[in-house]
């Protein structure tokens, strides 16, 4: 191993900072929805803060079930929590990193691995700052922190954090806020607030026509011809032109299917998958009336199988928002701004519970080869988790 690939002192065992643990959490190879000793990482370090820790377990009818963690210390109000997950996506093909992508290591200045940014970097750091804000607090505190963390967001997310939702309404568990951890910064930490987030439409179409020889098709009904015609419909109509604080709904073709073996076939059936990021203009079900009608309107055969992951949401500015810009102008000098750009995350769950916002690292390198993070943004994130906190439990900002 080079010398530069070595852990730096910041990442010895112990430290108080968020990146050794976020570099161990780095090492657990929690590749979704495996999580591989992850989450009990965190439990272990919240359960020294005197957290009390709920190791759940949904799922497994299809194969393991999803491992998620609900902590709280704290039984007043108002109740805060953080939300984030340790699962990550696959990290590619071997060989195309710099460094091991499960290692944690450090190199110029940066920790790198696999979720460094995306978002395990974010729950070390708010856990950093929990610590750093108890301390402060001491027995002043009267309200309750909890961490909402889940190994199912960047799967399914169907046994995960709407499944913890559910399970806290069962048993009289009020959210009053909540963080989410992702990495909304765009070019610089701070510069980004989400308030809200595009609903998500997958449509799946199969369009029908009649089998014949290329040579006559007279005799024959192209399948594929009118899936371009269909399609080339839908993507010559503006679905709208934006709202106040949301660009406007686009559709991207994600892959079309024929399956023909032979040049000189007609194909009697064609597929293709389609995506619709949707903003506050529609509801799915809007939506996918719209999308019939116009497809419809082409004729012919088809059917269309729809499911919608997430609706759109938007979180109206309040005490919530300005609490958290409070606290990035604080610590960065920076003057977020609000945005609703993206993909969904977990927030489309839990906005139906309590006010939700999001605002965590940045983002160039989520997803990619060579995920790392800048050790001194990673301190700054935890700074900014912790003047948070001071600030909305100084102003309990149930009562603004």
């Amino acid at each position: 191993m080079n010398e530069d690939a070595l852990p730096s002192p910041e990442l010895v065992e112990g430290s108080k900072g968020p990146a050794a643990l976020a570099a161990a959490l780095i090492r657990a190879r929690s590749v979704t929805p495996k999580d591989e000793g992850a989450l009990e990482i965190v439990a272990e370090r919240l359960e020294r803060l005197g957290f009390t820790c709920h190791r759940l377990l949904f799922g497994g009818g299809d194969g393991d079930p999803i491992r998620n963690l609900y902590a709280r210390r704290g039984r007043g109000r108002p109740n805060l929590c953080f939300a984030g997950h340790t699962d990550v996506v696959p990290s590619g093909e071997p060989g195309s990193w710099r460094f091991d992508p499960f290692e944690g290591s450090m190199r110029e200045g940066a920790l790198c691995g696999r979720g460094a940014v995306d978002m395990k970097g974010a729950i070390a750091a708010f856990v950093a700052a929990a610590e750093r804000f108890l301390d402060q607090a001491g027995e002043r505190f009267s309200g309750s922190l909890s961490l909402l963390l889940t190994g199912d967001e960047e799967g399914e997310a169907k046994d995960g954090t709407k499944k913890v939702l559910e399970w806290l309404e069962a048993r009289g568990e009020r959210l009053d806020a909540c963080l989410v951890g992702e990495p909304t910064s765009e070019t610089r930490l701070g510069d980004m607030i989400k308030i809200g987030r595009r609903g998500s439409l997958t449509a799946r179409l199969t369009v029908f026509g009649v089998q014949g020889h290329t040579a006559y098709p007279d005799l024959a009904e192209n399948a594929a011809h009118r899936l371009v015609r269909m399609l080339g419909a839908l993507l010559e109509k503006e679905l709208d032109q934006g709202s106040e604080h949301f660009p406007p709904s686009t559709l991207q073709i994600s892959t079309i299917d024929i399956g023909n073996p032979a040049s000189n076939i007609i194909p009697a059936k064609a597929k293709a998958v389609f995506n619709i990021r949707f903003n506050d203009l529609w509801r799915g079900e809007a939506l996918e009336r719209a999308l019939r009608a116009q497809l419809d309107a082409e004729g012919g055969r088809y059917t269309l199988d729809v499911s919608v992951s997430g609706e759109s949401f938007l979180s109206p500015r309040g005490p919530l928002v300005e609490t958290l810009a409070a606290a990035i102008r604080q610590v960065t000098g920076v003057t977020p701004r609000l945005g609703t750009t993206g993909g969904t995350s977990d927030a489309r769950f839990i906005h139906s519970y309590c006010p939700v916002v999001e605002f965590g690292l940045v983002g160039k390198l989520m997803h990619k080869v060579d995920e790392a993070v800048p050790l001194a943004e990673l301190e700054a994130l935890a700074e900014i988790y912790r003047a948070f906190l001071a600030l909305y439990f100084a102003g309990d900002t149930r009562k603004r």
